[in-house]
Order: C-alpha cells, then structure tokens, then sequence
C-alpha cells in the first residue's frame, strides 16, 4: 500500500535515489511507479519501473545484485524518494559499484570519480577475499595466517606511531600516514574476527544518537 504523501509524474513515476545505507554512498537513480514502490515496500527488495521496457523490474533479477531495502524517505514535497539499501554485489551494469563513478572535469571531460569516499568499505572487501585466497606474497595474507596475536601487536605499534607523530613535531601529513596504517591494521582485526566494519559504524551512530548529535565516540560516562 502507498503512503499518503508520495507525488507521482504525469506518466505515474516518481525518481528515486539508491543509497547504500552502511556508507552513505550514492549507487544509482531509477524510477518507481505505484506498482515498482508496493513491491519494493511489500518484499524488502528494490522494484523499479524501465521507461525504456516499459515494465516492472527487480534489481538484480538477472545478475543476483540484488538491494535489500533498509528505508525508504520520501522529500519535503513528496516528489523524489530515497531508498537505502543493503546492495548485494554491484550496483552498476559495467560492473562498477555505483553508477556515479564518473567525475566531470568541464574542458578535459570525465575522469574516474575519487574513490576515498568507500575506501574503508574497499578495504574490508580486500581483507575478506585474502581470507578466502590469500595470493602468495600478500601482506594481508601473511597477518591473517599468523593470527589475532600478531596483529593486535601491530595495532599496538601503529597507535604508538600515531601518537608519536603528533606530539613530535612530525606534521600533519606523517600523522595522516601513520592513522591510515592504523584503521586499516584495525580493519584486519575486524576481518580476522568476522566482524562487519558496519556494526563499528552502527555504534557510532548509535552513541551520536544517545548524546542528542554530540560526539559519538565516547563511551557513557566518559563525557563528550
């Protein structure tokens, strides 16, 4: 059943942008008709309405892709929507994550869009296929086989390294350097244990949500 409030085009379609709801990433925009919106809010699963068809279809019908449906907002006039989605596999038809990978540069064209946006969520992809099959010479291969031990150690080192570049007057660029080697040593960790950087993530939304949007990452009691 359609919400009140939702306000369909002349030809009985509304655009809606797909988002995938643990990044924040934009994956693509489609169009839903009354009938694309009751499927995606009655199965969970993205519906989407192709002009060039002229029918209903299910995002990854064919390839597997599928969107499972976390939300779905609607705007302040009621006439674009918003779906955040779990995205299974790929969003985009060339094999792309997003559609949106593209960036436009004016008089020299397209580039390849910035991937620092996803990189966190990259990089636990990485971990967990060097899990499945490291290749020889992996670097995070070799930290995995070795075990939880070594890389807490690792982590250890790496926060020491952190502080040490801030308070020795190393500048800001090898303090950059030295917090990138620590989240993505943390990463490893969480890939080691099988935990999803999304319950990571999930916590610090949730402690930003107890505190009213103040800082999220303290722990109750410690003061934000």
């Amino acid at each position: 059943m359609i919400p009140d409030g939702v306000v369909f085009d002349a030809q009985g379609l509304v655009p809606a942008v797909v988002q995938e709801v643990d990044t924040g990433e934009v994956l693509m925009v489609a169009w839903m008709s009354r009938e694309a919106l009751d499927r995606t809010l009655a199965t969970g699963l993205a519906h989407f309405w192709s002009r060039s068809r002229g029918r209903l279809w299910q995002k990854g019908e064919t390839s597997g892709h599928v969107q499972h449906v976390d939300r779905v907002y609607v705007d302040c006039d009621g006439d674009s929507l918003l779906v955040q989605v779990h995205q299974a596999g790929v969003a985009c038809h060339t094999g792309q994550r997003t559609c949106f990978f593209r960036a436009l540069d004016g008089a020299d064209g397209i580039t390849p869009a910035s991937p620092s946006a996803t990189m966190l969520e990259r990089l636990e992809r990485t971990v967990a296929a060097r899990q499945a099959s490291p290749p020889p010479g992996s670097y995070v291969g070799s930290l995995l086989a070795r075990g939880e031990a070594v890389i807490c150690r690792k982590i250890g080192e790496e926060a020491v390294e952190v502080v040490t570049a801030a308070l020795g007057g190393e500048g800001d660029r090898r303090v950059v350097e030295e917090v990138a080697d620590l989240w993505f040593h943390t990463i490893v960790l969480l890939g080691a244990r099988g935990i999803a950087l999304a319950d990571v993530l999930s916590e610090l939304a949730r402690r930003h949500a107890e505190r009213g949007g103040r800082t999220a990452g303290t722990r109750p009691g410690e003061g934000a």
